[in-house]
């Protein structure tokens, strides 16, 4: 079986945002480990391109919903493009072929005798195309997430029986595997614990949409039609695909990764939808927290945005990559400080890493010949090959458990410890005397190779930086060969060719 993991399907209301990329970076590293591990993975992404806001913004632009989409999908697909993600699965909400997914799905559901017509009255936010709570009643209350006053709907729409399947979704938020954080799971187990009150699946006022088979004027509401791009993503490469393909080659998902804002659609109304049309829930939904700006929420209003594009030029994408994973606790809310991410960069990427590379290999070069130095001799000191053994099962744990600023941190701790034991070391004192050149061999091997290893750690997180660190070492790495094994200590092979050294980063200035 594969290992299938989703981003969000982006709305695409506008070009993609810092939350998007960051969304996107974690799903990426997690995909590449998960490879790297010998596992086939399905990696989804996509555009959600349905609905009352996606209508009104083309409707403002003066052009058809469909070229609007057609648009902002293109520049959805450059900025993975740009960004070096991984995914081999884009779906697309306005395709033929995830319709006909929507139309056999709802044909399931229907035969479960859980959808009915009722009328829909309440405040609905066109934002969060979600039906809102307010408190006082009045038209003039604004949604909290997008600050922009309600609107009142009072229409005749489909539902589904929701409320039908309050035991069983009790049952799986319960499971501690389900949701994570488990500060995301209380949310939702405190949320069902209220009552699970049936929800409407159309619309009757929005033609930007999927219609509704035998049920005139209706479209799909965007949530029941988006959430089923996970599924239709899978089948998608074939002639005719079907729902049928979908679960055969890899339905359910093993990670559902998303903001903490979409919880409750992945949590609890897609796992009741897919348990009504007989279908397998996904493993895992992973909610994580927002992006802040200097302790700020970013927002156009506040002219605070922080441009993805203007980052990936300006500093390039293993900087953000290591800044976004690294540093901020997936799960928990980040913030994006301009002095500490120019910080982190220069000191764990340029000093820290790329320094201790550096003038390792211009001493090994220097002492040995331009090559690896051969400690065949002597194998009296094994400081670093326990520590490192120590980190690599530290980083497999934690990434295995989707804690990757922690595995981020475990590779930076071996390099930390690496140029601590160089400097107690002090290789460029004993290396004066003869005697010690036995000692200085085994020294200096010992550190290019917990170098490789770092470089090796690195390539889920910092794919181009690990490389720049394997050409270092002599291009010594080989895809064809199990990763996991070549992260045993004394792989590298004594008195190997060293290249010159050159910066695997350029330091970055602040602003």
């Amino acid at each position: 079986m594969s290992f299938v993991i989703t981003t969000p399907l982006y709305y695409v209301n506008d070009k993609p945002h810092l939350g998007s990329i960051y969304t996107t970076l974690i799903c990426d590293s997690i995909a590449r480990y998960k490879r790297l591990t010998g596992e086939e993975v399905i990696f989804i992404t996509g555009v959600d391109e349905h609905g009352l806001k996606i209508q009104r913004t083309a409707s403002n632009k003066d052009v058809e919903p469909q070229t609007h989409c057609d648009e902002i999908s293109n520049i959805f697909k450059q900025n993975w493009n740009d960004w070096d993600i991984t995914h081999n699965k884009f779906v697309r909400t306005s395709s033929k072929k995830h319709e006909s997914i929507v139309y056999e799905f709802y044909s399931r559901v229907k035969k479960s005798d859980d959808i009915y017509m009722g009328v829909q009255k309440g405040w609905y936010c066109v934002g969060c195309e979600e039906f809102k709570d307010n408190p006082d009643n009045s038209p003039t209350y604004n949604c909290p997430i997008h600050q922009k006053a309600l609107e009142w709907k009072n229409e005749d729409n489909l539902f589904f029986k929701l409320s039908k399947y309050q035991s069983q979704i009790e049952d799986l938020i319960n499971d501690p595997s389900f949701i994570q954080p488990i500060e995301r799971r209380n949310e939702i187990i405190n949320f069902v614990s209220k009552g699970l009150k049936d929800f409407s699946i159309s619309r009757t006022n929005v033609s930007w949409g999927i219609p509704v088979p035998e049920t005139k004027n209706h479209t799909f509401y965007v949530w029941f039609d988006a959430l089923l791009g996970y599924v239709s993503a899978i089948s998608q490469d074939m002639n005719n695909p079907t729902l049928e393909e979908s679960i055969n080659n890899g339905w359910p998902a093993d990670i559902h990764l998303i903001g903490k804002d979409i919880l409750r659609f992945h949590a609890v109304y897609w796992p009741a939808m897919l348990l009504s049309a007989g279908m397998k829930v996904p493993k895992k939904v992973f909610g994580h927290g927002f992006l802040t700006r200097e302790g700020q929420k970013m927002g156009k209003s506040l002219g605070n945005v922080l441009d993805p594009n203007f980052l990936l030029s300006k500093y390039g994408k293993e900087a953000v990559r290591w800044y976004l994973l690294k540093d901020i606790s997936l799960g928990n809310d980040g913030d994006f400080q301009n002095k500490r991410f120019v910080d982190i960069i220069n000191n764990d990427l340029a000093n820290t890493i790329g320094n201790l590379l550096n003038r390792t290999s211009s001493m090994s070069r220097k002492w040995f010949n331009n090559k690896v130095p051969n400690n065949e001799e002597l194998f009296i000191d094994n400081t670093l090959e326990l520590y490192s053994r120590e980190k690599v099962e530290n980083y497999i744990k934690h990434f295995n458990s989707y804690k990757l600023d922690i595995a981020a941190n475990d590779v930076l701790d071996l390099a930390i410890n690496t140029n601590l034991y160089l400097n107690e070391k002090q290789p460029w004192t004993l290396i004066k005397d003869e005697n010690n050149i036995s000692l200085v061999r085994n020294i200096i091997y010992n550190v290019l190779e917990s170098i490789r290893i770092i470089g090796l750690l690195l390539l889920p997180l910092l794919p181009d930086l690990s490389s720049k660190i394997d050409i270092q070492l002599g291009s010594i790495y080989d895809q064809k060969k199990s990763w996991n094994e070549q992260l045993h200590w004394g792989i590298l092979k004594h008195e190997s060719i060293l290249p010159s050294p050159s910066p695997i980063i350029e330091k970055l200035e602040y602003e």
